[in-house]
């Protein structure tokens, strides 16, 4: 007779690998798009009228992409899913409070809103968290968009 019996998926490592993982990403989109800020500025201080680099069209793309593969690589590896329904709100919404977290205090608070958004939309993977991951998620959008638009 084999009784098999599913334990649960731990929750706590897998949301705090989420949050350190959304918050390394916030960290890097940040100086990345700093980066590309100081280059163009320099590449385009001769410039009088409109300046655009290959940099101003990549960035945006390489970033995204670069979010996704790092995200559903870790949440396979934490054991979080369904991974398609996590991962791209994750990375599409969380422009909201990175840009909310810079605009007032600077990179550190964008990495500590990357961590929060990431590790909040990753409770929202386990049926028993589901609520407290989406309600995180959701006061995190919403103050992020009072910041942004008072």
């Amino acid at each position: 007779m084999n009784t098999h019996t599913t334990e649960p998926r731990p929750v706590v490592p897998g949301a705090i690998g989420a949050a350190v993982t959304g918050a390394v990403l916030a960290y890097g989109a940040v100086h990345f798009f700093s980066w590309v800020e100081r280059r163009n500025a320099r590449a385009c201080e001769t410039t009088d009228g409109l300046c655009w680099t290959w940099w101003d069209w990549a960035a945006v793309p390489l970033a995204l992409t670069t979010a996704l593969i790092v995200l559903m690589t870790v949440y396979k590896r934490l054991g979080i899913g369904p991974r398609a329904a996590v991962v791209l709100p994750t990375v599409l919404l969380a422009v909201f409070p990175l840009a909310a977290a810079r605009a007032d205090l600077g990179w550190w608070a964008a990495a500590l809103a990357g961590g929060a958004w990431a590790g909040s939309l990753a409770l929202a993977a386990w049926d028993r968290h589901r609520a407290l991951g989406l309600s995180a998620a959701a006061v995190l959008l919403l103050a992020s968009l009072v910041v942004l638009y008072r």
